[in-house]
């Protein structure tokens, strides 16, 4: 066992989390911090941690993917490789309607590449879901944290309008609404009202296209819980930028121009299951040179037909620009790539180290897609 000691200096909704496949194994934990400025908040904080499992272990679905082995209990698009394409125009082009492949035949999103067994709410499902207890006209607070390893939610509120109010940790102008997207490794604060009478209400995650979700109850006192079939009547739709680009940062980057961009091409295949950085896999990858002091700008270009969700060790970045539209979007650490799109974000090299920046898909880490910012004297 080993001691950590080190300074909380960043408020909001954190997690920790085996950095392995054991995340699947359900190796994770929600690490809150509170604002003290918001210690006198009227409202009721509830953190849920959502995870996906499976009865076989990572080594397992991982060798199906990687064709090492029967590939029961995985799926997904193969065959198709789309590195190499960091040149073209990725403004304008749709992220869940599929392309050509240059031979006529009309290529698919692929969205899920896992089927597992179970998905979970704070270690529960939807057959026994977790209940809390909350007022009415109260207001609740949800600290909410995809610690999935392979599948990204839509979060669902229901009857209820909720304003989404942070983003890994880092707050945002409200944004109001009753769905939003939460990818793998990230983490989504969405402020509530109860209605003021007895009543039930399911908040659910559900699985991005697919019908299979997670979820839980908040209930207040006389209110009738109805049982919750843990699958939909219809498939959710595919992640897309729309909530990523109304995002406004409450406390923005200071404004200042960048020192250096750097592209990274994200790529990949389900053929084999190789992903990449720059056409290249982890082991033989590039490292991404800063120097103390400067603004950095790394332009993400999805050339690849799944999603992605990039995630950045040791820094929080700013979202300031999605194909090609430059905007002061959400401060965060993990921002979803979706195919055939390009997003990008601006950080201030300010901790010296070296920080890995990979997939929070921990199975496209696993197979390639991982390199190092690595600081430079």
């Amino acid at each position: 066992s080993y001691d950590y000691s080190f300074p909380v200096a960043t408020p909001g909704t954190h997690w920790m989390h085996a950095h392995t496949l054991q995340e699947q194994q359900l190796l994770a934990a929600p690490l809150v911090v509170t604002d003290p400025a918001e210690a006198g908040a009227d409202e009721q904080p509830l953190v849920v941690l959502f995870h996906d499992f499976s009865f076989k272990t990572p080594e397992e679905l991982l060798a199906g993917l990687t064709g090492s082995a029967p590939a029961s209990g995985t799926g997904g698009m193969a065959g198709h490789s789309m590195s190499g394409m960091s040149g073209m125009d990725m403004q304008g082009m749709s992220g869940g309607q599929g392309m050509s492949d240059g031979q006529g035949m009309a290529m698919p999103m692929d969205v899920n590449d896992i089927q597992y067994d179970a998905y979970l709410a704070n270690d529960r499902t939807l057959d026994d879901p977790q209940l809390f207890a909350v007022e009415r006209n109260g207001t609740v607070r949800l600290r909410l944290i995809n610690g999935a390893t392979a599948t990204a939610f839509w979060v669902d509120t229901g009857s209820i309008e909720g304003e989404a109010i942070a983003v890994d940790g880092n707050a945002v102008t409200p944004v109001r609404g009753r769905r939003f997207p939460l990818a793998m490794g990230q983490r989504l604060d969405i402020r509530l009202r109860i209605p003021d009478e007895a009543g039930a209400w399911p908040i659910l995650a559900l699985r991005e296209g697919s019908v299979e979700r997670a979820g839980f109850v908040l209930a207040t006192r006389g209110g009738a819980v109805k049982r919750i079939a843990p699958v939909g009547d219809q498939a959710t739709a595919a992640f897309d930028i729309a909530i990523e680009s109304s995002l406004v940062a409450a406390k923005p980057l200071a404004l200042t121009s960048a020192n250096r961009n750097q592209a990274v091409e994200i790529g990949g295949t389900m053929q084999g299951y190789s992903w990449t950085l720059n056409g290249r896999t982890w082991g033989n990858h590039q490292p991404i040179a800063v120097r103390k002091g400067e603004r950095i700008e790394l332009v993400l270009r999805n050339a690849s037909m799944m999603g992605h969700p990039m995630h950045l060790h040791g820094h929080h970045f700013q979202v300031v620009a999605i194909d090609g539209r430059r905007f002061a979007g959400a401060v965060r650490d993990t921002v979803w790539l979706p195919p055939m799109h390009e997003v990008t974000v601006a950080f201030d090299a300010a901790n010296p180290g070296t920080w890995a920046f990979h997939c929070h898909h921990l199975y496209h880490m696993a197979t390639g897609m991982m390199t190092v910012v690595d600081y430079t004297a």
